[in-house]
């Protein structure tokens, strides 16, 4: 198989990393899943590690090596806004592919390559948490994404941590007791309330994915009618609405213009309640079209890997 033209993209995220290598017609040759390459759960090192691997499973299935590959694109979470931090990860993925066809790049650029196929536009992500980005005509912008301490509204992460702090108002009896309450009571068995505490923060206690992945138990209690839930996911909606609107006016998108528009991430890609809502508040004027995406993430950052190498994929 060598000499083969090949493109390998890698689709960081707060939960998992997945690596899928294309070849020129565009069609997936090898794939691969590790862990997180988030490195403010992981650290620097947990990082490489999963990219190390990932990498080497990639080859292992191609019977090749790194050499071989004609352009990579790693697309990592949080990359972009750690001047020190950058640099080193820019360099171990270097130091594991041996060669200089490469980019490092914020994982929000895998998701729109994906939805939109590289086309102008903008996608919407919400996961583990949250981001916007798009381009037109060339310039490039992103919204939201500053992390789950503060920011990263819209996220599974986010709904997640409204609904925790619902159950514990509900309990407490700050908030009329909803089924919210009840589905988290299930979620963790809970014999008492307050030992939700040591399950989400105590030794053994859930990291940032484990949070987010509580967000189904919030859309469990929207399904059942929960009003606090529900206003969760009207929050979450208008959050994302108003990255989008933030990214259409930076770009330069004309007032008449009908935007496409797309998504990935788990919150909007499964969860029709959310993006409902966020049709709904996006939808009434005519300014965005909504795309459904296209392609995964992880399928995008191979595709951006062509287009960075200035290849056509049909």
């Amino acid at each position: 198989m060598k000499g083969s033209r090949w493109f390998l993209g890698v689709d960081g995220g707060g939960t998992k990393t997945e690596f899928v290598c294309i070849d020129a017609a565009g069609k997936v040759a090898a794939r691969q899943i590790e862990g997180t390459t988030y490195h403010l759960q992981v650290g620097l090192d947990g990082a490489v590690r999963a990219l190390e691997a990932g990498i080497a499973g990639i080859c292992a299935q191609l019977d090749t090596d790194p050499g071989d590959l004609a352009f990579v694109f790693c697309g990592l979470p949080a990359f972009g806004e750690d001047a020190a931090i950058d640099p080193q990860l820019a360099a171990q993925c270097g130091r594991l592919l041996g060669h200089g066809r490469y980019r490092c790049g914020n994982d929000m650029i895998c998701g729109w390559a994906g939805s939109l196929a590289c086309a102008d536009g903008i996608n919407l992500v919400a996961g583990t948490g949250s981001i916007g980005y798009g381009e037109r005509q060339g310039k490039a912008a992103r919204v939201g994404g500053w992390g789950e301490l503060f920011s990263d509204e819209g996220s599974a992460y986010w709904i997640a941590v409204q609904g925790l702090n619902a159950f514990s108002r509900m309990s407490d009896g700050r908030l009329p007791r909803g089924p919210l309450h009840e589905v988290f009571r299930q979620r963790f068995d809970l014999v008492d309330d307050l030992d939700i505490c040591a399950q989400v923060m105590g030794e053994q206690g859930l990291q940032r994915d484990g949070i987010a992945g509580l967000a189904p138990v919030v859309a469990q209690a929207v399904a059942a009618g929960d009003a606090v839930a529900i206003d969760i996911h009207e929050r979450a909606a208008d959050e994302l609405a108003a990255m989008a609107r933030a990214l259409r006016e930076t770009l330069g998108f004309d007032s008449a213009e009908a935007v496409p528009l797309s998504w990935s991430g788990g919150v909007l890609a499964n969860d029709a309640s959310v993006r409902g809502r966020l049709e709904a508040r996006l939808g009434d004027r005519g300014r965005y079209d909504f795309v459904e995406p296209r392609h995964s993430p992880a399928y995008g950052a191979a595709l951006y890997a062509a287009h960075l190498a200035g290849a056509t994929i049909p």
